[in-house]
């Protein structure tokens, strides 16, 4: 783990190379292959809708990146954490499934509908919702991705709360347990076969050290 690695709030200027990141980043995610089966398509449009979720959360909750912009950690947070029609609508997050087709625009709904269900009955209350965390795949293993997530997770053990993800990738799942997450939900989006893991991490002791062991 790189314990003395600096991060900072990503700038409104960095925006274009965070699409790019995060597009590499998740270049082979289950959810944008569920979102855009054909390759060449999910190629082209992926970047631009992952990208959108790093410009909602800049706009209505926060962004933590490196000084090298060597990954981002999108956050919303406390009283905010189901992003709004509005929202999407000002971040023009909602024009991107349009973009898929009418199939892919109802993956899409489906998907939503089903992860605000399993949100809201994971955690009834206030949270800090970890809507998307990626990492430059040259600089993936590094520790980065426990690094970026620590400021919010320090926050939310002083302010005694919750902390929840969603994750579609199931090799995601020990790196969450190791930084304190744990599976409240494992499910299937109805008729539409993408499996999505629901993670939540309770507020932690102040002496509790979750990145000790990170790769």
């Amino acid at each position: 783990m790189e314990e003395g690695k600096e991060i900072v709030p990503l700038k409104a200027h960095q925006l274009g190379r965070a699409y790019e990141l995060m597009g590499q980043a998740f270049r082979d995610d289950q959810l944008l292959k569920y979102l855009v089966p054909a390759d060449a398509k999910q190629a082209r449009l992926g970047p631009s809708f992952v990208g959108k979720v790093v410009r909602y959360c800049l706009s209505y909750g926060e962004v933590h990146t490196t000084p090298a912009l060597e990954g981002v950690a999108c956050w919303l947070p406390p009283g905010h954490s189901s992003p709004t029609l509005i929202g999407m609508l000002r971040t023009r997050l909602l024009t991107e499934p349009l973009k898929f087709g009418w199939a892919g625009f109802c993956r899409f709904t489906d998907m939503v509908a089903y992860t605000e269900k399993i949100h809201k009955r994971a955690v009834p209350g206030p949270d800090w919702y970890l809507w998307g965390l990626g990492v430059e795949p040259s600089e993936q293993g590094k520790g980065i991705g426990g690094a970026l997530m620590r400021p919010i997770l320090a926050r939310a053990d002083r302010d005694g709360l919750p902390c929840y993800l969603e994750t579609q990738n199931q090799r995601n799942l020990p790196f969450y347990e190791r930084h304190g997450f744990e599976v409240v939900s494992d499910g299937e989006v109805p008729k539409r076969g993408l499996r999505v893991w629901a993670m939540v991490r309770n507020p932690h002791p102040a002496d509790t050290n979750y990145f000790a062991d990170t790769p």
